[in-house]
């Protein structure tokens, strides 16, 4: 593993290639040191282009960038187009990179065993509640026992806080879900778990498949942006292709 990147540690297919960035390995000042490749959040587009030229260089071709809206829309690269305003993408073709970016939000790969199909996801909490998760399978269109996730870097369960509302959207889809929340201090606040979150949609879908979710990007602050933590700051990329 580079300092500047995480390789998935799953069981992919040789053809399946994936990577996630950290904040590492940039051209970034603070507060967007150094590897930022958000273009929306307010660094010099000149070191934007920079960076992501850098990571273009690691890549078989540019990645797919998606305008995220914390939706459900799932776009097919094969009539990939534009910058689409879209949460999740899936690609059949070779050298076809999914890309979602983060800064807390979970950011979750997907592959068939066979190495026929990708997909990536963009699961803050809203997207997660709303069925990206789910959206994104039904797009890969292959039984969800021939898939594997993995969750890459997101805001822990230890950092998380959230809201009753929050809660309760979750509890009122599947009374499970009560399992991933757990009081904070002040009354009527909760800590959330997005990982387990996710692992229990994935296992609900039939996905058994489900590794990675160790990270804290609140906490690791020297390897990872934060929205939650800093507010004004970078954007990490997950990507996944076919080789």
């Amino acid at each position: 593993m580079s300092d500047a990147w995480i390789v998935p540690g799953w069981p992919a297919p040789a053809n399946v290639k994936a990577l996630s960035t950290t904040r590492a390995g940039g051209l970034g000042v603070a507060p967007f040191d150094s590897l930022n490749l958000g273009t929306h959040v307010g660094d010099d587009p000149a070191t934007v282009a920079a960076n992501r030229a850098r990571l273009r260089a690691l890549l078989p071709a540019e990645p797919c960038w998606l305008n995220q809206v914390h939706g459900t829309a799932v776009v097919d690269l094969a009539t990939y187009g534009g910058v689409p305003d879209a949460d999740a993408a899936v690609s059949r073709q070779p050298g076809a990179v999914c890309v979602v970016m983060t800064a807390d939000c979970l950011p979750v790969l997907l592959c068939d065993r066979a190495g026929t199909v990708v997909g990536a996801a963009h699961a803050g909490w809203r997207g997660l509640q709303g069925g990206v998760i789910e959206a994104t399978v039904r797009a890969m269109d292959v039984p969800a026992g021939e898939l594997m996730a993995w969750l890459g870097p997101a805001i822990g369960p230890e950092a998380f806080e959230v809201g009753d509302e929050v809660r309760a959207a979750f509890v009122a889809d599947d009374s499970a879900a009560a399992a991933a929340f757990r009081p904070a201090g002040p009354a009527g606040k909760w800590l959330a778990d997005l990982y387990l979150l996710a692992r229990q949609r994935l296992a609900a879908l039939g996905v058994a498949g489900v590794y990675g979710g160790d990270a804290c990007t609140f906490t690791e602050a020297a390897r990872f942006f934060s929205y939650r933590r800093d507010g004004r700051t970078g954007r990490m990329a997950s990507l996944v292709w076919l080789a």
